[in-house]
Protein backbone atom coordinates (compact mmCIF):
# COMPACT_ATOMS: atom_id res chain seq x y z
CA UNK A 1 0.00 0.00 0.00
CA UNK A 2 3.10 2.33 0.71
CA UNK A 3 3.76 2.38 -2.28
CA UNK A 4 0.29 3.78 -3.84
CA UNK A 5 0.54 6.78 -1.97
CA UNK A 6 1.54 9.57 -3.82
CA UNK A 7 4.60 11.80 -3.33
CA UNK A 8 3.96 15.48 -3.31
CA UNK A 9 7.15 17.81 -3.14
CA UNK A 10 6.39 21.70 -2.07
CA UNK A 11 9.22 24.17 -3.48
CA UNK A 12 9.25 26.96 -0.65
CA UNK A 13 8.65 26.83 2.91
CA UNK A 14 6.90 30.30 3.53
CA UNK A 15 3.67 30.79 4.49
CA UNK A 16 2.29 30.09 0.82
CA UNK A 17 4.23 26.59 0.41
CA UNK A 18 3.57 25.89 4.54
CA UNK A 19 -0.07 26.45 4.09
CA UNK A 20 0.12 24.47 0.87
CA UNK A 21 1.12 21.59 2.85
CA UNK A 22 -1.28 21.85 5.50
CA UNK A 23 -3.94 21.91 2.96
CA UNK A 24 -2.61 19.05 1.24
CA UNK A 25 -2.73 16.29 4.26
CA UNK A 26 -6.19 17.49 5.41
CA UNK A 27 -7.18 16.88 1.69
CA UNK A 28 -5.01 14.00 0.81
CA UNK A 29 -4.50 12.19 4.21
CA UNK A 30 -2.42 9.35 2.42
CA UNK A 31 0.26 11.65 0.60
CA UNK A 32 3.69 11.75 1.29
CA UNK A 33 3.93 15.41 1.36
CA UNK A 34 7.57 17.11 1.07
CA UNK A 35 8.85 20.73 1.52
CA UNK A 36 11.82 21.25 -0.14
CA UNK A 37 13.80 24.88 0.40
CA UNK A 38 16.97 26.50 1.08
CA UNK A 39 15.65 29.49 3.62
CA UNK A 40 12.81 28.29 6.65
CA UNK A 41 11.11 31.00 9.20
CA UNK A 42 13.23 34.39 9.78
CA UNK A 43 15.20 33.85 6.63
CA UNK A 44 11.76 34.40 4.81
CA UNK A 45 9.94 37.37 3.32
CA UNK A 46 6.91 36.36 5.48
CA UNK A 47 8.36 36.93 8.87
CA UNK A 48 9.11 40.29 7.57
CA UNK A 49 5.42 40.90 6.94
CA UNK A 50 2.82 42.39 9.86
CA UNK A 51 0.53 39.74 8.81
CA UNK A 52 -3.09 41.90 9.30
CA UNK A 53 -5.91 40.43 7.03
CA UNK A 54 -6.62 43.63 4.32
CA UNK A 55 -5.92 42.35 1.07
CA UNK A 56 -5.11 45.57 -1.35
CA UNK A 57 -7.82 46.22 -4.07
CA UNK A 58 -4.98 45.83 -6.32
CA UNK A 59 -4.88 42.26 -5.47
CA UNK A 60 -5.58 40.28 -8.81
CA UNK A 61 -6.39 36.67 -9.83
CA UNK A 62 -6.65 35.90 -13.52
CA UNK A 63 -10.32 37.18 -12.91
CA UNK A 64 -12.24 39.32 -10.52
CA UNK A 65 -14.67 36.41 -9.40
CA UNK A 66 -11.77 33.68 -8.53
CA UNK A 67 -9.78 37.04 -7.06
CA UNK A 68 -12.58 37.05 -4.67
CA UNK A 69 -13.19 33.81 -3.90
CA UNK A 70 -9.52 33.20 -2.76
CA UNK A 71 -10.14 36.21 -0.58
CA UNK A 72 -13.27 34.63 1.03
CA UNK A 73 -11.30 31.20 1.45
CA UNK A 74 -8.48 32.68 3.20
CA UNK A 75 -10.76 34.73 5.49
CA UNK A 76 -13.03 31.98 6.24
CA UNK A 77 -9.36 29.72 6.87
CA UNK A 78 -8.04 32.16 9.58
CA UNK A 79 -11.28 32.68 11.63
CA UNK A 80 -11.41 28.47 11.81
CA UNK A 81 -8.38 28.86 13.47
CA UNK A 82 -8.89 32.38 15.63
CA UNK A 83 -12.03 30.27 17.29
CA UNK A 84 -9.70 27.49 18.51
CA UNK A 85 -7.28 26.73 21.39
CA UNK A 86 -4.36 27.00 19.23
CA UNK A 87 -5.15 30.50 17.86
CA UNK A 88 -2.57 32.12 20.39
CA UNK A 89 0.43 29.61 19.50
CA UNK A 90 -0.44 30.04 15.88
CA UNK A 91 0.08 34.02 16.29
CA UNK A 92 -3.69 34.35 14.98
CA UNK A 93 -5.78 37.83 16.92
CA UNK A 94 -8.51 39.97 16.34
CA UNK A 95 -7.82 43.09 15.80
CA UNK A 96 -9.65 46.38 14.83
CA UNK A 97 -7.91 49.16 12.57
CA UNK A 98 -8.58 52.67 11.21
CA UNK A 99 -7.66 53.93 7.78
CA UNK A 100 -7.72 57.45 7.77
CA UNK A 101 -7.21 60.21 4.20
CA UNK A 102 -6.77 63.83 3.92
CA UNK A 103 -7.45 63.46 -0.05
CA UNK A 104 -9.15 60.55 -1.14
CA UNK A 105 -12.25 58.86 -0.30
CA UNK A 106 -11.86 55.67 -2.33
CA UNK A 107 -8.68 54.76 -0.56
CA UNK A 108 -11.25 53.97 2.40
CA UNK A 109 -13.01 51.53 1.08
CA UNK A 110 -12.03 47.75 0.23
CA UNK A 111 -14.75 45.73 -2.28
CA UNK A 112 -12.93 42.87 -0.76
CA UNK A 113 -13.35 42.72 2.18
CA UNK A 114 -16.39 45.27 3.36
CA UNK A 115 -18.85 42.63 2.68
CA UNK A 116 -16.73 39.92 4.50
CA UNK A 117 -15.31 41.02 7.68
CA UNK A 118 -17.71 41.49 10.68
CA UNK A 119 -17.82 45.52 11.13
CA UNK A 120 -17.17 48.05 8.06
CA UNK A 121 -17.85 51.36 8.14
CA UNK A 122 -17.65 55.13 7.91
CA UNK A 123 -16.36 56.63 10.63
CA UNK A 124 -17.47 59.42 12.69
CA UNK A 125 -16.54 62.72 13.19
CA UNK A 126 -15.49 62.08 16.36
CA UNK A 127 -13.83 58.99 15.20
CA UNK A 128 -11.84 61.32 12.62
CA UNK A 129 -9.91 63.27 15.58
CA UNK A 130 -8.18 59.88 16.85
CA UNK A 131 -6.28 60.48 13.36
CA UNK A 132 -2.80 63.36 14.77
CA UNK A 133 -2.96 66.27 12.96
CA UNK A 134 -5.38 67.92 10.21
CA UNK A 135 -6.57 68.23 7.47
CA UNK A 136 -7.96 64.70 7.69
CA UNK A 137 -11.36 64.37 6.00
CA UNK A 138 -12.08 60.81 4.76
CA UNK A 139 -11.93 57.36 6.91
CA UNK A 140 -13.03 53.58 7.75
CA UNK A 141 -13.26 51.44 10.97
CA UNK A 142 -13.50 47.94 10.55
CA UNK A 143 -12.65 44.63 12.41
CA UNK A 144 -10.64 42.02 10.84
CA UNK A 145 -7.36 39.50 12.11
CA UNK A 146 -3.77 39.79 11.95
CA UNK A 147 -1.30 36.83 11.28
CA UNK A 148 1.83 37.16 13.10
CA UNK A 149 4.23 34.74 10.77
CA UNK A 150 7.20 34.61 13.57
CA UNK A 151 4.32 32.28 15.49
CA UNK A 152 2.25 31.20 12.49
CA UNK A 153 5.42 29.11 10.11
CA UNK A 154 6.81 27.34 13.26
CA UNK A 155 3.66 26.45 14.47
CA UNK A 156 2.16 25.57 11.14
CA UNK A 157 6.07 23.63 10.62
CA UNK A 158 5.48 21.38 13.95
CA UNK A 159 1.81 20.70 12.81
CA UNK A 160 3.32 19.20 9.26
CA UNK A 161 6.08 17.45 10.64
CA UNK A 162 3.86 15.73 13.68
CA UNK A 163 1.40 15.07 10.39
CA UNK A 164 4.09 13.05 8.79
CA UNK A 165 5.45 15.86 6.53
CA UNK A 166 8.98 15.62 5.20
CA UNK A 167 11.24 18.97 5.11
CA UNK A 168 14.58 19.06 3.22
CA UNK A 169 16.74 21.82 2.84
CA UNK A 170 17.85 21.68 -0.32
CA UNK A 171 17.84 24.43 -3.31
CA UNK A 172 16.19 23.91 -5.96
CA UNK A 173 17.67 24.89 -9.74
CA UNK A 174 14.57 22.99 -11.62
CA UNK A 175 11.49 22.07 -11.23
CA UNK A 176 12.17 19.17 -14.42
CA UNK A 177 14.89 17.92 -12.09
CA UNK A 178 11.69 16.57 -9.53
CA UNK A 179 10.66 13.65 -11.44
CA UNK A 180 10.54 11.13 -8.64
CA UNK A 181 7.41 13.52 -7.17
CA UNK A 182 4.10 12.69 -8.63
CA UNK A 183 3.20 15.93 -8.40
CA UNK A 184 5.10 19.47 -7.59
CA UNK A 185 3.57 22.42 -6.10
CA UNK A 186 5.98 25.79 -6.97
CA UNK A 187 5.57 27.89 -4.12
CA UNK A 188 8.89 29.62 -4.56
CA UNK A 189 7.93 33.28 -4.63
CA UNK A 190 10.43 35.66 -5.98
CA UNK A 191 12.71 32.62 -6.79
CA UNK A 192 9.88 31.88 -9.43
CA UNK A 193 11.53 34.78 -11.32
CA UNK A 194 14.41 32.33 -12.05
CA UNK A 195 12.93 28.95 -11.47
CA UNK A 196 10.50 30.15 -13.83
CA UNK A 197 12.00 32.65 -15.82
CA UNK A 198 9.13 34.38 -15.71
CA UNK A 199 9.60 38.04 -16.38
CA UNK A 200 6.32 38.93 -14.79
CA UNK A 201 7.31 38.74 -11.29
CA UNK A 202 9.40 41.41 -9.67
CA UNK A 203 10.47 42.69 -6.28
CA UNK A 204 8.26 44.60 -4.25
CA UNK A 205 10.74 46.44 -1.72
CA UNK A 206 8.91 46.75 1.81
CA UNK A 207 10.78 48.38 4.66
CA UNK A 208 9.17 48.26 8.09
CA UNK A 209 9.73 49.72 12.04
CA UNK A 210 9.72 47.56 14.82
CA UNK A 211 8.88 49.29 17.46
CA UNK A 212 7.88 49.17 21.60
CA UNK A 213 4.38 50.06 22.17
CA UNK A 214 2.07 47.81 24.30
CA UNK A 215 -0.49 50.23 24.71
CA UNK A 216 -1.05 50.37 21.09
CA UNK A 217 -4.24 47.71 20.28
CA UNK A 218 -5.70 48.90 16.92
CA UNK A 219 -4.04 49.36 14.04
CA UNK A 220 -3.79 52.49 11.85
CA UNK A 221 -3.74 53.17 8.00
CA UNK A 222 -2.95 56.49 6.58
CA UNK A 223 -1.82 58.01 3.25
CA UNK A 224 1.31 57.06 1.25
CA UNK A 225 1.53 53.29 2.25
CA UNK A 226 1.54 54.37 6.01
CA UNK A 227 0.64 52.11 8.24
CA UNK A 228 1.08 51.17 11.90
CA UNK A 229 0.23 47.44 13.06
CA UNK A 230 0.39 46.07 16.88
CA UNK A 231 1.59 42.75 16.81
CA UNK A 232 2.59 39.62 19.75
CA UNK A 233 4.19 41.12 22.55
CA UNK A 234 3.85 44.75 22.57
CA UNK A 235 6.03 45.14 19.36
CA UNK A 236 3.82 47.13 16.39
CA UNK A 237 5.18 47.60 12.92
CA UNK A 238 5.45 51.16 11.16
CA UNK A 239 5.35 50.98 7.53
CA UNK A 240 6.29 51.17 4.89
CA UNK A 241 7.11 51.45 1.52
CA UNK A 242 6.49 49.83 -1.79
CA UNK A 243 9.72 50.01 -4.08
CA UNK A 244 8.81 48.43 -7.34
CA UNK A 245 11.19 46.37 -9.14
CA UNK A 246 13.91 47.07 -6.20
CA UNK A 247 16.53 44.72 -4.87
CA UNK A 248 18.30 46.61 -2.21
CA UNK A 249 17.80 44.89 0.74
CA UNK A 250 19.75 46.85 3.01
CA UNK A 251 17.95 49.15 5.54
CA UNK A 252 17.61 52.75 4.14
CA UNK A 253 17.96 55.80 6.86
CA UNK A 254 16.05 58.30 4.56
CA UNK A 255 13.26 55.62 4.50
CA UNK A 256 13.34 55.07 8.00
CA UNK A 257 12.69 58.58 8.67
CA UNK A 258 9.98 58.88 6.22
CA UNK A 259 7.72 55.97 7.66
CA UNK A 260 8.81 57.56 11.55
CA UNK A 261 7.78 61.02 10.17
CA UNK A 262 4.21 60.09 8.61
CA UNK A 263 3.04 57.20 11.70
CA UNK A 264 3.99 59.40 14.46
CA UNK A 265 1.85 62.40 12.24
CA UNK A 266 -0.99 59.68 12.11
CA UNK A 267 -0.34 58.65 15.78
CA UNK A 268 1.57 61.48 17.79
CA UNK A 269 1.92 58.37 20.77
CA UNK A 270 4.10 56.62 18.64
CA UNK A 271 6.40 59.84 19.08
CA UNK A 272 9.85 58.78 21.32
CA UNK A 273 9.10 54.90 21.22
CA UNK A 274 11.67 52.22 21.32
CA UNK A 275 12.96 51.02 17.97
CA UNK A 276 13.59 47.74 18.53
CA UNK A 277 14.71 47.05 14.89
CA UNK A 278 14.65 47.29 11.06
CA UNK A 279 13.43 44.92 8.50
CA UNK A 280 13.31 45.04 4.60
CA UNK A 281 11.79 42.49 2.66
CA UNK A 282 11.10 41.81 -1.09
CA UNK A 283 7.75 41.09 -1.60
CA UNK A 284 7.10 38.86 -4.96
CA UNK A 285 4.66 40.81 -6.92
CA UNK A 286 3.14 39.55 -10.10
CA UNK A 287 -0.48 40.88 -11.66
CA UNK A 288 -2.16 38.52 -11.96
CA UNK A 289 -0.94 36.10 -8.97
CA UNK A 290 -0.44 32.79 -10.86
CA UNK A 291 -2.30 29.52 -9.82
CA UNK A 292 -2.40 27.27 -12.48
CA UNK A 293 -0.94 23.92 -13.88
CA UNK A 294 1.91 23.27 -16.34
CA UNK A 295 3.92 19.94 -17.13
CA UNK A 296 7.46 20.70 -16.66
CA UNK A 297 9.82 17.96 -18.92
CA UNK A 298 8.36 15.20 -17.14
CA UNK A 299 7.39 17.12 -13.92
CA UNK A 300 3.68 17.63 -13.32
CA UNK A 301 3.48 21.51 -11.27
CA UNK A 302 0.78 23.42 -9.81
CA UNK A 303 2.42 27.00 -9.41
CA UNK A 304 1.02 29.19 -6.66
CA UNK A 305 3.40 31.94 -6.73
CA UNK A 306 3.23 35.95 -7.04
CA UNK A 307 1.12 37.45 -4.12
CA UNK A 308 3.18 40.59 -3.68
CA UNK A 309 2.30 42.18 -0.35
CA UNK A 310 -0.72 40.18 0.53
CA UNK A 311 0.90 36.34 0.58
CA UNK A 312 0.18 36.08 4.18
CA UNK A 313 -3.54 37.48 3.41
CA UNK A 314 -4.74 35.10 0.69
CA UNK A 315 -2.07 32.54 1.27
CA UNK A 316 -4.78 30.02 2.00
CA UNK A 317 -7.21 30.65 -0.83
CA UNK A 318 -4.53 30.46 -3.51
CA UNK A 319 -3.24 26.97 -1.94
CA UNK A 320 -6.70 26.03 -1.88
CA UNK A 321 -7.03 26.15 -5.88
CA UNK A 322 -3.80 25.03 -6.23
CA UNK A 323 -4.42 21.95 -4.17
CA UNK A 324 -7.72 21.42 -6.27
CA UNK A 325 -6.11 22.02 -9.62
CA UNK A 326 -2.86 19.59 -8.29
CA UNK A 327 -5.84 16.66 -7.55
CA UNK A 328 -7.52 17.22 -10.81
CA UNK A 329 -4.14 17.07 -12.53
CA UNK A 330 -3.29 13.48 -10.74
CA UNK A 331 -6.58 12.64 -10.42
CA UNK A 332 -5.76 11.21 -6.85
CA UNK A 333 -9.32 10.88 -6.11
CA UNK A 334 -10.08 8.18 -8.14
CA UNK A 335 -6.95 6.73 -7.22
CA UNK A 336 -7.15 6.82 -3.44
Amino acid sequence: MESNKPKIAIVGAGVVGLTTARILQEQVPGAQVTILADKFKQDLVSTVAAGIFRPGVSFKGPTAQVTKQWVDDSWHYWLKILKTPEAADAGVIQVSSYIFSKDNPHVTRNHLIEDLVPVYRPVTDEELKLAGGAGWKYGAFYTTVLISCEKFLPWAEKAFLRDGGEIIQTKVDSLSSLTNYDLVFNCSGLGAKYLCNDHDIVPMRGQVIKVKAPWLKTAFYGDYDTYIIPGPDGVVTLGGTRQYDSYNLEVCKHDAAAIMERCVELVPGLQGAEVVGHRVGLRPHRSPVRVEPELVGGTKVVHCYGHGGYGVTCAPGTAMHAVKLGLDLLKLKNKL
